[in-house]
């Protein structure tokens, strides 16, 4: 099948499969004769994998390590495991980020609520933000 048909076969639009074959996610055969690519169904199951992986949250680099693993025989899961835990705690590293942030944005605009504006004066620039502790 040509990319067209890869891409409706693996329900992608076709730049996505031109890049991950630009990348070399995905490895087709090419035509002799024309130098057409020509995927066949383990490359659909390949880019369905890809696919899923970037649904749960894997980078493309980290997927061509776990395809490279596979590929040489080796189990990747382990791998997956490993790297999925680090996102996990990465992701509730940000998200606590996140909730002290907006903490912060919400008691400062508690507390601009009632503070006028002001046209700035000298050094000042905006006295709501700098009315802010950031301690």
């Amino acid at each position: 099948m040509f990319v067209n048909e890869m891409a409706q076969s693996a329900q992608v639009p076709t730049h996505v499969v031109r890049y991950y074959t630009r990348i070399g996610l995905l490895k087709p055969k090419y035509r002799a004769e024309n130098g057409y690519k020509v995927f066949t169904e383990p490359d659909v199951k390949r880019l369905k994998f890809i696919r899923k992986a970037k649904a749960l949250g894997f980078t493309l680099s980290e997927i061509e390590k776990i395809l490279n693993e596979a590929s040489q025989g080796k189990t990747p899961c382990p791998l997956v495991r490993a790297t999925l835990e680090q996102r996990l705690k990465e992701n509730r590293r940000k998200l606590e980020e996140l909730m002290a942030l907006q903490q912060q944005m919400e008691k400062a605009l508690v507390q601009w609520q009632n503070m006028p504006d002001v046209m700035p004066k000298g050094d000042t620039v905006c006295h709501l933000i700098e009315s802010i502790d950031i301690s």
